[in-house]
């Protein structure tokens, strides 16, 4: 990549996560382009889609939710390791208000450029709780889609104003269902 196009780039997605933090997941690309002083052109050569705009912000978010679910495995007690990853997770998902949508999205779509990214980090969930449910401290009648599917939920409470200030207090009631006392 040239110097420029390179600039370019790295200038649209510091904007691009600025503006996606105030705006959520349906942020303006127009004002994305606006702000980082491009061309909407620009912005498409990068990003061709909102899908690809929203990987390349999540990526490294999603490397570094990898990461964590992999260091927690290897220090933590499996149904410590699992919540607690758990609950970065959601946070995550709740740093760009309306995400989830994408993300679930994404998980069913191959083609989208969310897809493997999203796999991934769904992936690193499921490895935590089958662990748990290894070590027999988690309930065996769910899988990593369906722990997905509850921090999708978790993450759409917290993006509903009327409901977010519930959000944790549900995180721990739905945790604790899927934990073994």
């Amino acid at each position: 990549m040239r110097a420029d196009a390179k600039r370019n780039y790295d200038n649209l997605l510091a904007v691009a996560r600025d503006v996606a933090l105030e705006q959520g997941a349906d942020a303006s690309l127009r004002d994305i382009a606006r702000r980082a002083d491009v061309g909407l052109g620009t912005l498409y050569r990068h990003f061709p889609t909102r899908e690809a705009l929203f990987d390349a912000l999540l990526r490294e978010s999603f490397d570094t939710l990898k990461a964590q679910a992999e260091a927690l495995a290897s220090v933590e007690a499996p149904d410590k390791a699992l919540v607690s990853w758990l609950r970065v997770l959601v946070a995550c998902a709740n740093d760009y208000r309306g995400i989830i949508t994408l993300m679930v999205a994404a998980i069913e779509d191959p083609s989208s450029a969310l897809h493997a990214s999203c796999g991934t980090m769904k992936a690193s969930g499921a490895r935590l709780l089958a662990r748990a449910q290894a070590e027999g401290v988690a309930r065996t009648d769910i899988d990593g889609a369906d722990l997905f599917a509850l921090v999708g939920a978790l993450a759409w409470l917290g993006d509903q104003p009327a409901l977010a200030k519930r959000a944790d207090h549900l995180f721990d009631v739905i945790f604790s269902s899927i934990l073994k006392s």
